[in-house]
């Protein structure tokens, strides 16, 4: 390792180990702390996630129609490592894995009957609301943030040869200072936000799992089995990291697009299939139709639509933010050759369209358990949720064994491509980190995700999680600006998008 690797690692190491120690000894003080920053960010920077976040998918789309989009990730000989199968469930595995598994049908029913994104609770047009704030949140924004870290990344790593750190993707910006102090700084603060954002999944899948076997089997649900699932989790994990990127991960991966097809399917099938087919398709229209609207709204006037998008789509956007430099690198790991315009419809549009259809049948089915009386799955505990919608319907404990299976396979995938994404990021991108540096970082991912769960749960998740986005954004927005200068001025060089004159 040379010596910006070292730096950036240990440096990495004792702010994220000062963390830990203060929320162990302190942890009401910990919780306290985030919880006032994340008021105040949300309060204040609201409108800045909102600007930046729709400005990014709105460059990502360009690219579509754009000429440049032929270009390679690469060499014009390159050739993709992995087929296409095999490519989405990589990137969907580490973009949204538990996240869906989690939210399926807690996100949903909480905009049904607990807090609607229009006001209005338990009506017929509450489930419309719900449906189309859900798929405003896991779509096209959620992975044109994803994306557009990959496609920087790649680009500058495939195609000029840069190292796959994110400072080397602003040398259009910064010029050679990138290898010096600032480059440091761009890529401690991009560890930290990795670390932060995978921690909080990791922490969102114990509690789930802890909630299934409560729900199963009444366990309890509390901090010291939370404790011991991620214990077991991380030894699974750092096995599965000590095979590498085409062994471990590959096989996780295309073990968790099998589960993730099965649980749907048994869902769909079994669930009301008619009304899921009939929310699917009207509610893709509305999303479609008021993408614009829902991308700015930020209720100035009303202070309880407000604190929901402060709860709900500000939480989200800084989530996906913090999730980027992790799942980017990864994603561009695994997408050499492929030309900007595959990328883009590869990464933008493939996920989304599942994502709708997996909370259409999930959240469908537990909004209509609701609306029809049946039973009150609002009433359960955000994680044991998708087990009360299982427990009405026939294969329920098939279905909810499998659930916890695949929580715990998206777990492992998780955290193996977390520990393999924080290697190459403090070994100056070295693509095959040693298993010391993968085991150092598994260590810290889990214990972040204990201290953070001991000092507040899921809440301290979410607003530490927020805290840690905010800096890291500003650096995605300078890598799009990166990004479009250098493509602009490949494009000018090449003659791409040239009108040819000819003579007449």
């Amino acid at each position: 390792m040379d010596r910006k690797g070292s730096i950036v690692l240990y440096v990495s190491l004792a702010a994220l180990l000062l963390l830990v120690i203060f929320g162990a000894v302190i942890p009401n003080a910990l919780e306290s702390v985030t919880a006032s920053m994340q008021v105040f960010i949300s309060t204040a920077f609201g409108w800045y996630y909102l600007i930046i976040v729709t400005l990014i998918t709105i460059v990502c789309l360009y690219f579509l129609i754009s000429p440049v989009g032929r270009l390679k990730l690469g060499k014009p000989d390159d050739k993709p490592e992995f087929s296409r199968p095999t490519w989405f469930a990589m990137l969907f595995s580490a973009g949204m894995g538990i996240g869906l598994v989690f939210w399926g049908t807690a996100e949903p029913i909480s905009h049904y009957a607990v807090s609607s994104p229009t006001g209005a609770v338990g009506t017929d047009q509450a489930i419309k609301d719900a449906m189309r704030y859900t798929y405003f949140h896991w779509g096209i924004h959620a992975w044109a943030i994803y994306g557009i870290v990959a496609l920087v990344l790649a680009y500058f790593s495939f195609r000029h040869g840069e190292k796959s750190l994110i400072s080397a993707t602003l040398r259009p910006i910064f010029g050679d200072k990138v290898d010096n102090t600032l480059g440091k700084v761009i890529d401690i603060f991009a560890v930290l936000a990795t670390v932060v954002g995978v921690a909080t999944t990791l922490g969102f899948g114990a509690v789930q799992i802890n909630g299934g076997l409560s729900y199963l089997f009444g366990l309890p649900l509390n901090f010291l089995a939370q404790f011991f699932i991620i214990a077991v989790v991380t030894v699974l994990f750092m096995i599965s990291a000590s095979t590498g990127l085409k062994r471990g991960i590959k096989i996780l991966s295309n073990a968790n697009m099998t589960l993730a097809i099965l649980l749907f399917l048994i869902m769909f099938i079994v669930g009301p299939t008619l009304f899921i087919l009939n929310l699917f398709t009207h509610t893709i229209g509305t999303y479609l139709q008021n993408l614009a609207a829902m991308s700015f709204r930020m209720a100035p006037l009303d202070e309880d639509l407000r604190g929901w998008i402060d709860g709900w789509t500000i939480f989200y956007w800084a989530w996906w933010i913090a999730w980027s430099p992790f799942v980017g690198i990864f994603i561009a790991r695994v997408s050499k050759g492929r030309t900007i315009r595959e990328f883009v419809l590869g990464v933008l549009f493939v996920p989304s369209i599942v994502g709708f259809l997996w909370f259409s049948t999930f959240g469908g089915s537990a909004m209509m358990l609701e609306h029809d009386g049946i039973t009150q799955i609002s009433a359960l505990a955000v994680e044991e949720s998708l087990f009360g919608v299982f427990s009405q319907f026939p294969l329920g404990y098939f279905a909810s064994i499998v659930a916890m299976i695949l929580i715990s396979t998206f777990f492992i995938t998780s955290a193996d491509s977390g520990t393999y994404v924080l290697g190459m990021m403090t070994t100056n991108g070295s693509h095959s980190p040693g298993n010391r540096i993968k085991l150092t970082w598994g260590v810290m991912l889990s214990l972040t995700s204990l201290v953070l769960l001991y000092s507040g749960g899921l809440q301290a998740l979410q607003n530490t999680m927020i805290v840690a986005a905010l800096p890291f954004s500003v650096i995605m927005g300078l890598m799009t600006i990166s990004l479009v200068k250098s493509l602009h001025k490949e494009a000018k060089e090449l003659g791409i998008g040239k009108i040819r004159k000819t003579k007449t």
